[in-house]
Formats: C-alpha cells, sequence, structure tokens
C-alpha cells in the first residue's frame, strides 16, 4: 500500500491524541475515537476544552472526523492508541485505559493492520501487555497477521513553541520493514524529524527516563531548596548564581504533578522491581517530590504562628490548581494535596484558577474554586501555579485579597525578592 493510502484511527482523544489526529490529518484520512461522547461531540461542534487545538484548527482539518462508534473505525488500517497510563492509590502502574483500549482494537483489527501505541509504559508493556490482548480476542497472530510498534509522546501541555510536529519523533516498529513503514509515516507529519529506534523495548525505555531524570533533577533542586530555607539563603538567588557556568541545569524547585513526570518514574520503578532490582535514586527522588506539598503547607503555616495569626480557622487563598502555568489541565495536579494538608490544621481554603473549568475540578477533586476572591479576606495567600494573570497582578494586586499582616507564600517566584513574606 502506498503511504498516501494509509487511513488512521487515533484512540483517545485526550491533550496526546487531539494534536496528533489533527497532524495526521493534513495528509490522511484520520477517525479520531473516544469512548467519551460528550467529547465527541464538542470536538465535532469546533470545541477543544484542552486548548491544544484551536476552533480554527479543527475546522480546517477537512480529512478529520469523530465518532464513539466502533463500527467508524474498522475501514482504518494503522490505529494509534493515545489513553492515559496513570498510577493507582499504591503508586503502581493501572495499565486499565491500555488494556481496554487493546480489547477494543481486538474487535475491529484486521489482517495486515498495524498498531502503534504511544502511551507510556515501562519497557516491555507493548509486547507482553497490551499485543496479547489483542491476540485473544481478534484471533489474529502477532507479527503474521497484524503487527505493532511504538512511538512514544512527547506533547508538552500548554506549550504553543514546541507542538507535536516540532519536536522530533521517536519511532519502532516488531519487524525492520514495519518500523521502516512506521517512521515513514510519522516522518511525513513530523516536521522536526525522527529518531528509529532499533526496539519497541528501546523506545519504550526511551521515553521512560525523559521524564524520570527530569523528576530527579527537579528532586536534587527541592532538597537544595530545603537546605537553604534552613540557612536563611534565598534559592533563586543560588540557582541564578550557579546559573552563569555554562552547563549548569536551569532547574526550578516545586511541586512535581501533571501526567507525566510525578507519573512515569514508577513505571520504570516497578518494572525494576519485578526483575528483583530496587531502584534506590529514583525512589528517593520521588519520595523528595512527593513530599513537598506537606512541606509547603508545615512552613506557611509557621510563618503565619510567627505573625501571631491562629492557623485553625484561618483562610488561605491558593492561587492556582492545574499542574503548570497557562494551562487547563488538572491530571494529577499535587496542589491538591497542599489543600489537604492545610485542611488538617482545619484552615479554609479558597482556590482560585482563571484557567480550569470548575466542573472538573468539582468532580476530580471535589473542590470548588472561587471565581472572585474577596478583598482583605485572607490570612495567608500561596501562589502554587505561574498563571500569567498572577504575574499580571504584581505584588500590589496581590495583596488586596489579604488582611492584615497576611503571608504571602510565592512557590513560582512569580514576584521579585524581598516583596513576599515566603519563597520555595
Amino acid at each position: 500500500m502506498e503511504l498516501k493510502d494509509n487511513k488512521l484511527a487515533i484512540i483517545g482523544l485526550g491533550y496526546v491524541g487531539l494534536p496528533l489526529a489533527v497532524a495526521f490529518s493534513s495528509k490522511y484520512k484520520t477517525i479520531g475515537f473516544d469512548i467519551n461522547k460528550k467529547r465527541i461531540a464538542e470536538l465535532s461542534e469546533g470545541n477543544d476544552f484542552t486548548l491544544e487545538v484551536t476552533s480554527d484548527e479543527l475546522k480546517d482539518a477537512k480529512l478529520l472526523s469523530f465518532t464513539s462508534d466502533l463500527n467508524d473505525i474498522k475501514a482504518a488500517n494503522i490505529y494509534i492508541v493515545t489513553v492515559p497510563t496513570p498510577i493507582d492509590e499504591h503508586k503502581q502502574p493501572d495499565l486499565t485505559p491500555l488494556i481496554k483500549a487493546s480489547e477494543t482494537l481486538g474487535k475491529v483489527i484486521k489482517k495486515g493492520d498495524i498498531v502503534i501505541y504511544e502511551s507510556t509504559v515501562y519497557p516491555g508493556a507493548t509486547e507482553d501487555d497490551c499485543i496479547p490482548v489483542i491476540e485473544k480476542i481478534s484471533g489474529l497472530k502477532f507479527n503474521q497477521d497484524f503487527y505493532g510498534g511504538y512511538s512514544p509522546e512527547r506533547i508538552n501541555p500548554g506549550d504553543k513553541e514546541h507542538k507535536v510536529t516540532s519536536i522530533k519523533k521517536v519511532t519502532s516498529g516488531s519487524t525492520p520493514e514495519i518500523a521502516e513503514t512506521i517512521d515513514q509515516l510519522y516522518s511525513s507529519v513530523i516536521t522536526a524529524g525522527t529518531y528509529k529506534a532499533s526496539s519497541i523495548k528501546v523506545a519504550e525505555a526511551a521515553k521512560v527516563i525523559e521524564n524520570t531524570q527530569r523528576d530527579l533533577n527537579i528532586a536534587l533542586i527541592n532538597e537544595l531548596a530545603i537546605i537553604f530555607n534552613k540557612l536563611g539563603i534565598d534559592t533563586e538567588e543560588v540557582l541564578k548564581a550557579a546559573g552563569t557556568k555554562w552547563n549548569f541545569l536551569p532547574f526550578r524547585p516545586g511541586l512535581v504533578g501533571g501526567h507525566c513526570i510525578g507519573v512515569d518514574p514508577y513505571y520504570l520503578t516497578h518494572k525494576a522491581q519485578s526483575i528483583g532490582y530496587h531502584p534506590e535514586v529514583i525512589l528517593a527522588g520521588r519520595r523528595i517530590n512527593d513530599s513537598m506539598a506537606a512541606y509547603v503547607a508545615s512552613q506557611l503555616v509557621k510563618a503565619m504562628i510567627k505573625r501571631r495569626i491562629h492557623a485553625e480557622g484561618a483562610k488561605v487563598l491558593i492561587m492556582g490548581l492545574t499542574f503548570k502555568e497557562n494551562c487547563p489541565d488538572l491530571r494529577n495536579t499535587k496542589v491538591v494535596d497542599i489543600i489537604n494538608e492545610l485542611r488538617e490544621y482545619n484552615i479554609e481554603v479558597d482556590v482560585y484558577d482563571p484557567w480550569i473549568s470548575a466542573e472538573e475540578a468539582q468532580h476530580e477533586y471535589a473542590i470548588t474554586p472561587v471565581t472572585n476572591p474577596k478583598s482583605n479576606n485572607y490570612d495567608a495567600v500561596i501562589l502554587a501555579v505561574a498563571h500569567h494573570q498572577f504575574r499580571d497582578l504584581g505584588i500590589e494586586g496581590i495583596k488586596r485579597f489579604t488582611k492584615g499582616d497576611a503571608v504571602i507564600y510565592d512557590l513560582k517566584y512569580i514576584l521579585p525578592a524581598g516583596s513576599t513574606n515566603l519563597r520555595l
């Protein structure tokens, strides 16, 4: 089959799947499939709540259609899976969405078809966990009747500069011929180019260590911030000074949430432990980063006590709920952990975030955000996310929300040094 004759089906239309579907639809007939009928209706009307794709981009995607009906994707010959891969309450990989997607594909796949996974997994998951599900339901044999591949997603939510087509893409396939076919497919729409890995397992491992490396670097800076705080030294000033050396990495302390950095390392550590190795460094970094919300809450309460602000019954405004700035993504946000910690002190917490869906915040975390924080109302303010709206307010704008000798805790270096009581 000629490359141009391929028909694609993207399984899962979230932050990863939708931009990918739009990109592929520039050259191929593409069907976006999602089990969420509300999501399909929204996209069909030209609206994307993730803000990753504009209404104009959806309108211009003439070869793209959306469906929640399995029958509509049977005509495809290449299926790309972009469902989430979360962790459970025990910080173990939850492959449920991936297995269900594989079951779905087992019902529609035909001889000669190719299945490509993009979801972040541990090395071996594609061939050991997903493909057998397709084989069992379809009755087809892997690498004889159908083929597989893995091309890890590299979407950065909210980043309008580094979009799916402008980020180099790792590709792989279950046979040398299929690897080449998959690489050519992605090369045809990824302007930044591709890198063909030698195997599916290599591609899976490459993805999972990308965010593990970032997680460990942030953990180091978080630990340094705690040390410098105890020494009475401003962490940002230290990092600026160290950053004058050409090879110093410009990481900053903070909460580590989201769908990748705070999750992916657990996929690797799970696999390591399953083969009898205990990954000490990776898990140490995770413990530090997972403990930062408790550290922030304790620092705030100590600062309030020093100003003779009674913690129990105090009102605190948290500015920002998303896991990162200037995007509506609430997945695995660690700001929620700060809220829960403060509530342990019987502190009344209001959350203000102009980027989020109030409905989603309520559904995911039972949080009802305020839309207009009251003036002269709060004993403390935590600047948790660096949204541009908060930067624009400046210190005087933020002080309008506070009363008396309130504490302002700047986690993201939004405000100038010396203008707030606390900085991470």
